[in-house]
């Protein structure tokens, strides 16, 4: 129950606007903070990851950064609904597991959420809609200050701020841009530019980060060190990059429209047609077919839906999504019906 008004409200970064929003989905910053006085998440006890708990909420809870926010204890909420945050990307995998102590303060519009005792005591997370990695840099940024003047965090004058993990050590902090490369997989391009941003410092991943395949053709590329780099130039560097990324897609687009035309306008009438006439489909098919549908959306293909309502159905036809919505649990083949249902009436209008 204490998640609900979240399925009424569409997620900041799903709005569809913002800086080349037709190919950059989001853009996410997190900041990764320890207690000076306490053992991190992974070493403390019951007692310290409570002392953690409570210091870490009231100090979020009293900043003005995070005003008319929801404050979710884990162990007060059930499966279904960790799984829910999960797919709006408001917590983590590792913050489901082992609940006790674990918190996510969630704020309004869902722009910033703080995990609290997740891998470390602290994460800061910004998320905006398209290209928008400086002002999800301020936002974060500004959150840290104001939590600076109220706990003491873990510094080393040569390594700066301690974290669980080594590769986030440093900074803290890890800057991620979810980008929509349908044509570079239909040109079978992407292993080349993926294995490109590797080799300059920086890591992709699936939808739902580390360990989760492309699904959808959507692909999460963050930066990868930490140390001995300060933050603006993290950013900068990112932003570099993933200018020339877009470029890619952009011109793997053009290259479609007049090499192809006939067979990508089939492709994505196809998909559309399947959306709008199915009754049973699962989430691997929904996510390929809806990535179609956003790209003919994105191209002045398809006129009569915008991008938001796609970018939309991408959430609300997860699992825990379509069990909040029905208000009850359901099994596979039901959520399959279910799903269909939802994606009919949405493309529909309705």
């Amino acid at each position: 129950m204490k998640v609900d008004p979240l399925l009424k409200q569409t997620c900041e970064w799903l709005r569809g606007s913002g800086p080349n929003s037709d190919i950059v989905m989001s853009s996410r910053v997190r900041i990764a903070r320890n207690l000076d006085k306490l053992p991190f998440s992974h070493w403390a006890n019951k007692k310290q990851e409570k002392e953690a708990m409570e210091s870490l909420e009231t100090a979020v809870l009293t900043s003005d950064v995070m005003k008319n926010c929801l404050n979710v204890r884990m162990l007060e909420i059930d499966d279904v609904d960790k799984q829910f945050l999960l797919e709006r990307h408001l917590i983590s995998r590792e913050h489901m597991v082992h609940p006790e102590f674990k918190s996510t303060v969630i704020g309004d519009k869902e722009v910033v959420n703080v995990m609290i005792n997740e891998e470390d005591h602290l994460g800061i997370q910004v998320m905006q809609s398209g290209f928008n990695l400086q002002e999800c840099w301020r936002i974060a940024s500004r959150l840290d200050d104001v939590l600076h003047k109220k706990v003491k965090f873990a510094y080393n004058s040569e390594w700066g701020y301690l974290t669980a993990c080594p590769t986030n050590t440093g900074t803290g902090l890890r800057a991620s841009v979810m980008l929509h490369l349908p044509s570079l997989v239909m040109t079978k391009q992407i292993t080349r530019v993926l294995q490109a941003i590797t080799k300059l410092g920086m890591t992709a991943r699936g939808l739902y980060g580390e360990g989760t395949e492309a699904e959808g053709n959507f692909f999460q590329i963050s930066n990868q060190i930490t140390l001995g780099t300060a933050e603006e130039d993290i950013i900068d560097n990112l932003e570099r990059i993933i200018r020339q990324v877009v470029g890619h897609e952009e011109n793997a687009r053009k290259t479609l429209m007049k090499q192809n035309r006939e067979l990508l306008q089939d492709k994505i009438w196809r998909s559309n047609g399947t959306l709008r006439s199915a009754h049973i489909i699962n989430t691997k098919e929904t996510m390929g077919l809806l990535s179609m549908v956003r790209l003919g959306v994105d191209m002045g293909i398809i006129t009569d839906i915008d991008r938001r309502a796609v970018n939309e159905l991408f959430i609300l036809t997860q699992p825990a999504h379509l069990q909040k919505i029905e208000g009850r649990m359901l099994s596979s083949a039901q959520r399959d019906v279910k799903r269909a249902n939802l994606i009919r009436r949405r493309l529909e209008g309705r």
